[in-house]
């Protein structure tokens, strides 16, 4: 079998990359890094390995890194998505193609889908043309003070005595783990073809942020006191730094919208059909307050 993946030195691929050792994958597998990649982890894997030398936006190096594989498993971005696709039909090959992209498609708010949505209708054709396509949607993801997402609150609820929550902090997310994705992603991808076209790759369990914050303070060892904003009075704030930073933009505003938009949804077809088993919610947030505070809580 040979494994083409994009992205396996980034933060999920790192953990695929240890699924792929820790099962003793016996197949050879293909990667694409830039030249000032650190492969380091990659060279002492003691994998099969194959390096192409490049990046995920020439042509050239995407045609390099698919043609003979059986699998294409690609994590390092939607916005490369459309050139993968391209390069597997030039090949002539007929890999079963695995895209991690989000579930942030399924968004009420337009700048958080709109583009994702985009692109996935201008994928459709290959999916008519009988490709062999799985879609991976990630939740929010976190695992380590590198993420930009539950490392962020983490910050916050140390910073602030009182942390302001929108509606109450009532709306729901489920953080995927980065070790969890690289866990479905390896499962995922010892499928020669898979039942449904796309599935979620969510967290163990949905929690409100207002949870999120108050287990965060109590893994810190602090008490979390709360502020609860209406809706209308962060938009509000928002629209002013907006218009005093001179942004003509609305990402901040879309920012705090979607802190009122429930944002939870079920792995469960991922665990049916590959087997997904995501961690205790609680294990992973722990590691990486535990990290914060080893780190001097910078």
């Amino acid at each position: 079998m040979v494994l083409a993946v994009t992205g396996i030195t980034g933060h999920s691929g790192s953990f695929m990359l240890q699924q792929l050792i820790d099962n003793k994958f016996d197949g050879t597998l293909r990667c694409i890094v830039r030249e000032t990649s650190n492969t380091k982890k990659l060279d002492e894997s003691g994998l099969k390995l194959e390096k192409v030398v490049g990046s995920t936006k020439d042509p050239e190096s995407l045609r390099k890194l698919v043609e003979g594989a059986d699998t294409v498993m690609h994590i390092s971005g939607i916005w490369e998505t459309l050139g993968l696709l391209e390069a597997i039909e030039e090949t002539g090959g007929k890999p079963h193609v695995l895209l991690v992209h989000t579930s942030a498609i399924h968004s009420k708010h337009k700048m958080a889908c709109e583009v994702y949505k985009s692109i996935e209708s201008d994928m459709q054709k290959y999916v008519d043309a009988g490709m062999n396509i799985t879609i991976l949607r990630p939740t929010m993801i976190f695992g380590d003070m590198k993420d930009r997402n539950i490392s962020k609150f983490i910050r916050m609820v140390h910073k602030f005595p009182i942390m302001p929550q929108i509606d109450k902090g009532e709306a729901l997310v489920q953080p995927v783990n980065a070790r969890d994705l690289g866990q479905a992603y390896y499962k995922a991808c010892m499928h020669e073809k898979l039942p449904e076209y796309d599935y979620i790759i969510s967290g163990e369990r949905p929690v409100s942020i207002k949870e999120l914050c108050s287990l965060i303070g109590e893994y810190l060892g602090k008490k979390t006191r709360f502020i609860f904003v209406p809706m209308w009075i962060g938009v509000a704030g928002a629209e002013v730094l907006c218009f005093l930073r001179g942004k003509k933009d609305r990402l901040l505003v879309e920012k705090v919208l979607r802190l009122g938009e429930n944002r939870s949804f079920s792995h469960e077809s991922a665990s049916r059909d590959f087997g997904y088993e995501p961690e205790k919610f609680e294990i992973g947030l722990k590691r990486e307050v535990e990290e914060f505070i080893r780190n001097g809580r910078n």
